[in-house]
C-alpha cells in the first residue's frame, strides 16, 4: 500500500521509512515545516532537520515532499498555548500538535497525495478489536508516547501504521546503522518544537507582557514580586527569587482573578498534593466500561490507580486512590486499561476530597 512518511530528520522517522520499504509498501516521506519564527536570536534547527530528511530519503530510494503547516499550526496549536497561559494554565501543545497537525493536516495531505495510510516515528502499537483501532503502549515503556497521542481522533488512528511500536529505542538505533542511514547516530530532540534551546519565560515575554504581581504565603505573608501568572507553574522551585533559611520555595497556587502567586516551603508540602482533579470534556478513543481506571497526568508517570466520575456539565472528577503531586491545570490527564490508552482531557482544576471518598478509598 502508498504510505506517506513524516520525516522529521531525526533516526526514528527514518527507521520507520526503513521498515515501510523493506516490507514492500510504496514510500513516501514528507517533511513538514510547521513554525515560522522571526526572532534572530533563536536557535532554529528546522535548516538541519531538514538536510537531514533529505539526506535519509535519497540513502532509502523515496521521494521527499514538503508541506507547510505553519498557518495551520499558528492557528490550531499555537493561539491556544497563549490562550492557556493567559489563563493562568500551563498548557501541553505537543498533544495539540498531534491531534491538529501530525495526525489532521498532514494527514488530509497524505491523503491528497494518494496515501492509504500515514506513518510517524512514534513509539506506540495500533491494534484493531472489534472494528475499532486501539491505542495500545508501546513495547519500549521508557519511549512509549502513548500520553502524547490521547487526543487523536479514531478515524485518524484506523489510517496510521506506527513501525516502531515493537521496538526499543537502542534496537532502532541499531537498525539505523546496519542500514547505513546518515543520521543513526543524530541526536534526539528535546523540548517544545517552538521555543528550542530558548529559555521558556524569555519566549513567552515576546508575546505576554509581564504582569507583575504579589508571590505571598499561604497565610498571606508576601515574599516578593512575580513578573506574571503565565510564568510559573505548579510545583516550579526556580525562578523565584525567594531565599531565606528553611527549605527552598515551591510554587503551589495561582490566583489568576488577583494576580497572587502562591508559594510554600518543601519539595513535598502538602499544597503540592491533590487526589481529586476535574477535567475538561474528554476525548475517547474507546470509551472505558466502567469508572475503575488507571491515569497519568504527567509523561512517563507510572499509572496512578483512580475512579473517574461524570458530571453533569460532560467534564470528569477523577479521583485517586492517593495523593498526586503538583496537578497541574492545563496538562493532560490520560485515562489507561492496562497498556490500552483510552483517551484523554485537560486538567482545570483541583479539589479536596471528601471525607465519605477518603474512606471509600481505603477499601479499594
Amino acid at each position: 500500500m502508498r504510505v506517506v512518511v513524516g520525516i522529521s530528520g531525526g533516526v526514528d522517522s527514518a527507521v520507520a521509512a526503513l521498515l515501510l520499504k523493506r516490507a514492500g509498501h510504496d514510500v513516501i516521506g514528507v517533511y513538514m515545516h510547521n513554525w515560522e519564527d522571526d526572532d534572530p536570536d533563536a536557535v532554529c534547527t528546522a535548516l538541519e532537520d531538514a538536510k537531514s530528511a533529505i539526506a535519509v530519503c535519497e540513502h532509502l530510494g523515496i521521494p521527499l515532499l514538503t508541506a507547510n503547516f505553519a498557518a495551520e499550526y499558528s492557528r490550531r496549536v499555537f493561539e491556544e498555548f497563549l490562550a492557556e497561559h493567559r489563563a493562568g494554565r500551563t498548557p501541553n501543545p505537543d498533544i495539540w500538535c498531534n491531534k491538529e497537525i501530525k495526525f489532521k493536516a498532514f494527514l488530509d495531505y497524505a491523503v491528497r497525495h494518494g496515501a492509504e495510510h500515514i506513518a510517524t516515528g512514534h513509539y506506540a502499537r495500533l491494534e484493531v478489536r472489534d472494528g475499532r483501532p486501539r491505542l495500545l503502549k508501546a513495547a519500549d515503556r521508557n519511549k512509549d508516547q502513548t500520553y502524547f497521542l490521547c487526543a487523536v481522533a479514531p478515524s485518524a488512528l484506523a489510517r496510521t501504521v506506527f513501525p516502531l511500536g515493537t521496538l526499543t529505542k537502542p534496537e532502532v538505533r541499531a537498525l539505523a546503522r546496519e542500514a547505513g542511514l546518515p543520521n543513526h547516530d543524530r541526536a534526539d530532540s528535546t523540548g517544545i518544537c517552538f521555543i528550542g534551546e530558548r529559555n521558556y519565560k524569555a519566549f513567552l515575554a515576546r508575546y505576554l507582557p509581564p504582569q507583575p504581581g504579589d508571590i505571598r504565603t499561604l497565610d498571606g505573608e508576601k515574599k516578593g514580586t512575580h513578573d506574571g501568572l503565565m510564568y510559573y507553574t505548579l510545583g516550579q522551585r526556580h525562578g523565584l527569587g525567594i531565599g531565606g533559611p528553611g527549605e527552598p520555595w515551591y510554587v503551589v497556587g495561582k490566583d489568576a482573578a488577583a494576580n497572587i502567586l502562591y508559594v510554600a516551603q518543601g519539595e513535598h508540602h502538602p499544597a503540592l498534593y491533590h487526589d481529586v482533579l476535574v477535567a475538561d470534556v474528554p476525548h475517547w478513543i474507546n470509551p472505558p466500561a466502567g469508572t475503575r481506571l488507571a491515569a497519568k497526568t504527567r509523561y512517563r508517570q507510572p499509572d496512578q490507580p483512580c475512579r473517574i466520575e461524570p458530571l453533569p456539565d460532560g467534564r470528569l472528577r477523577v479521583i485517586f486512590d492517593r495523593p498526586q503531586r503538583a496537578l497541574t491545570p492545563g496538562q493532560a490527564v490520560v485515562f489507561y486499561e492496562g497498556d490500552e490508552c483510552l483517551g484523554g482531557a485537560r486538567i482545570l482544576a483541583t479539589e479536596a476530597r471528601t471525607a465519605p471518598d477518603r474512606a471509600a478509598a481505603g477499601s479499594c
